[in-house]
């Protein structure tokens, strides 16, 4: 019964499922990232050993959000949450100059991973409401990002404390992410459209030699004059 109902869902009430990895360094504000948008609320947080998993939803998206702790150790363990994911937010502390390089160092090598080739990239320039923090050209430069000619990326200014830009990055990602959706589905309907045709044909031809042979055959039985 359950299933059969959920096929009269319309296809748009439906949330998709997407798993996304969060990065960036300690302290860039990725916890606060991820409460922020899952309560609506800042939580007071202490460096994340390990890692946060949480399920955000927004608009017609379910997030799968692992929030990957920065430090050391566990940024080298990364990797093996990379299997199956769709989209990488990275947070920079747009406040911190003397570790945007180090920041950069850290994800640029992450983006050659196999698992994350086909992964759409949102950055988060975090805690614009500090006075000294980098604006998002300023950001963009130091990171590198129109360097990345194969994915699609975009980066978002943004304060994780009041909730300033997060639902327009969200906004930016559900619609790549739909977007990739569509075109993906697309390719597999012209795929089974293809070799529909040629099933199609080949039995066709098989037909074709089935019945050339038959009538060979009755030839072959019928008396001679």
């Amino acid at each position: 019964m359950g299933g059969r109902f959920s096929t009269l869902i319309p296809t748009s009430f439906r949330r998709k499922a997407i798993r996304v990895l969060i990065v960036g360094l300690d302290a860039a504000g990725k916890t606060t990232t991820l409460y922020k948008l899952k309560l609506g609320e800042v939580v007071t947080t202490i460096p994340t050993i390990g890692f946060n998993v949480e399920t955000v939803e927004f608009k017609n998206i379910s997030f799968t959000a692992w929030d990957i702790g920065g430090r050391g150790a566990m940024r080298a363990l990364t990797r093996h949450y990379y299997q199956h994911t769709q989209a990488i937010i990275l947070v920079v502390d747009s406040n911190d100059k003397d570790r945007i390089e180090d920041a950069r160092d850290s994800f640029l090598p992450m983006l050659e991973e196999d698992d994350l080739k086909d992964a759409c990239l949102l950055v988060f320039a975090n805690k614009q409401d500090l006075p000294n923090a980098m604006n998002v050209s300023e950001v963009t430069e130091k990171l590198g990002l129109h360097q990345l000619r194969q994915r699609q990326w975009y980066i978002q200014a943004s304060c994780a404390t009041s909730g300033d830009g997060l639902y327009e990055g969200l906004d930016w990602l559900g619609s790549t992410l739909d977007k990739s959706g569509r075109r993906q589905n697309t390719k597999c309907t012209h795929a089974l459209y293809g070799g529909g045709l040629a099933w199609f044909k080949y039995l066709q031809e098989q037909a074709e030699a089935v019945v050339a042979k038959v009538k060979s055959q009755r030839k072959e039985l019928l008396p001679v004059g």
